[in-house]
C-alpha cells in the first residue's frame, strides 16, 4: 500500500505543469481542451499527470535553432 500512495503524492495538477513548463495555467487548459497536452488522468473532477508522461511531452516539442555558424 505503501508503493501506491508515493504514486498518487507523485502525481501533479495543471498548476504544477504550469510552474515546471513557465507556461501559465489557461495555456494548460487551452492545450488539454485541443489535445495538445501532456498525457493527463481524470480522477472525479481532478485533472492529474504523470511527472514522466509531462517529461515526455516536453522532450517532444519541436526545437528551433540547431543550426550551426562555422
Amino acid at each position: 500500500m505503501a508503493n501506491q500512495n508515493s504514486t498518487i503524492e507523485a502525481l501533479l495538477n495543471e498548476h504544477d505543469v504550469a510552474r515546471f513548463t513557465g507556461l501559465s495555467v489557461a495555456t494548460i487548459r487551452r492545450r488539454r481542451l485541443l489535445r495538445q497536452s501532456p498525457k493527463y488522468l481524470k480522477l472525479g473532477n481532478s485533472v492529474k499527470y504523470k511527472p514522466s508522461d509531462v517529461q515526455a511531452w516536453i522532450d517532444a516539442q519541436p526545437v528551433g535553432g540547431g543550426r550551426e555558424v562555422a
